[in-house]
């Protein structure tokens, strides 16, 4: 035990000093391009589907968003659990991301399939479906998302390593957004619900594929305490006294409202605002690489400015641009691209920021508990994610049936005016509730190297066997 302790420090103080590799870090970010064949596609095009191809109403969406999301969100910390109880020669959660695969891959087919059923029993495959999905996609992505606080220690390199994270996640957001449209026409040859059969199997292929490639490439370098006791409810209790974490769980909600209900209502605003579907994947496009190019800035931004502080700024400029943009007239498509790429590149780095606050979350917890429960910290992140994923599902549909929406029809002056108000100014209010709550995170970086000096001196003092850290 005494070697394994001595190893473990060892490697501790290479974490904190030395930088991570170039093919590490490219090798971790395939694996959230691969989430984004999945999730970008929930995004963007998953309530059109439902309503304008598999032809449920609105309201049923709304209702099963809401429904299915939050089952899928108390998921995601029983998840986090079982990943954090996981003991293989390769680790916690790399095995995951082999094992997550089959059961993505069947799901991802599943729910774009269409059955030849009565209306009650088609809304009872699409809650089946819907479920299956996001239960697989739990099952693969929570156990990714905590490797990344097991990589290193170093927060900057955490910083960075999301950085290279959700570029991945960006570009892949970007070719699904922009091809998606393209390959369900060409795959169908007219037959919509064949062609998205056909592309989600095909994503899958590459998901599989890019997950592999994530297993081969990245290393867990940080362990557990070695004498740590494994009980769920102490993780549990562990979360609610983690002020931090509290304060991130309710920022990742009220966010993740903001970016569903832009990233969701594109497509409605182009197809039945604008009037021009055919540009429904550029305008997508365009988004995601600007919020790629957000993402790919972060850490020359955090090198001057706290992530806190950087964090409210951004998201207040999210807020005032998306006030300016519900006055912007449909027939300006010039104008609106340009506000939809500033919207998306002071979002970009959102995603960087807090997940890799949220590693800086776990080490705050073993420094005040001497406990660390790296995947329960991710998969009740998630869990918050997806709750308010969930609730702005709900919001669109309900507002969309209450404002007489009805697909593939010309939409009455009511139903126009919701569309644009959950790409314009309902986004921007959650964008501008957002910044009180960060202004409560307590983990600047003068705190977090204090933390990180003291995590090591008590590793040191373990192996010593004495107990001299102030």
């Amino acid at each position: 035990m005494h070697k394994k302790t001595l190893e473990r420090h060892l490697q501790s103080k290479i974490n904190i000093s030395e930088k991570l590799t170039l093919n590490e870090k490219i090798g971790y970010a395939c694996g959230d391009v691969a989430s984004n064949f999945y999730w970008r596609v929930f995004d963007v095009f998953l309530f059109i589907f439902y309503t304008d191809v598999f032809g449920l109403s609105a309201a049923t969406v709304g209702t099963m968003m809401l429904v299915t999301r939050v089952i899928d969100a108390f998921s995601d910390p029983l998840m986090g659990a079982l990943a954090d109880r996981t003991e293989s020669k390769y680790g916690k959660f790399r095995p995951y991301l082999l094992w997550g695969i089959l059961p993505l891959v069947a799901a991802g087919v599943l729910t774009f399939t269409v059955p030849d059923l009565d209306s009650t029993s088609k809304i009872i495959w699409a809650y089946l479906t819907y479920i299956f999905m996001m239960l697989a996609y739990t099952f693969i992505n929570v156990p990714y998302g905590a490797l990344l606080g097991v990589i290193t220690s170093n927060s900057q390199e955490r910083t960075v390593l999301t950085s290279f994270r959700f570029i991945g996640a960006f570009t892949g957001g970007s070719l699904v957004a922009y091809f998606t449209p393209t390959l369900v026409s060409y795959f169908g040859q007219g037959n919509e619900t064949l062609g998205w059969q056909y592309t989600m199997g095909l994503y899958g292929v590459i998901a599989a594929i890019l997950f592999i490639i994530t297993f081969l490439t990245t290393q867990e370098r940080i362990s557990p305490p070695a004498d740590q006791k494994t009980n769920v409810l102490q993780d549990i209790k562990d979360l609610t006294n983690n002020k931090p974490w509290l304060i991130l769980f309710s920022l990742a909600l009220v966010i993740m409202m903001t970016i569903t209900l832009r990233g969701s209502t594109g497509t409605f605003y182009f197809k039945y605002y604008v009037g021009r579907p055919d540009l429904i994947g550029s305008f997508a496009m365009a988004y995601m690489l600007s919020l790629a190019a957000g993402a790919a800035a972060t850490p020359l931004l955090t090198k001057f400015i706290d992530k806190k502080m950087l964090l409210m700024l951004l998201m207040s400029i999210v807020a005032f641009l998306s006030i300016i943009f519900y006055f912007i007239p449909a027939e300006n498509i010039t104008l609106i691209f340009a506000m939809q790429i500033a919207i998306g590149f002071a979002l970009g780095p959102k995603s960087p920021l807090v997940f890799s606050m949220y590693a800086d979350t776990a080490d705050y917890s073993q420094y005040k508990t001497g406990r660390r429960a790296t995947a329960m910290i991710f998969s009740a992140a998630s869990f918050s994610q997806k709750l308010g994923g969930a609730i702005a599902g709900a919001v669109i549909g309900w507002l969309l049936a209450s404002l007489g929406y009805v697909a593939n029809q010309v939409q009455s002056a009511s139903s126009e005016q919701g569309i644009v108000l959950l790409l314009t100014l309902i986004p921007g209010l959650f964008a501008a509730l957002s910044v009180p709550l960060i202004w409560f995170y307590p983990l600047t970086d003068k705190k977090l190297g204090h933390i990180h000096a003291q995590l090591y001196c008590q590793e040191a003092e373990h192996i010593k066997g004495g107990s001299n850290c102030g």
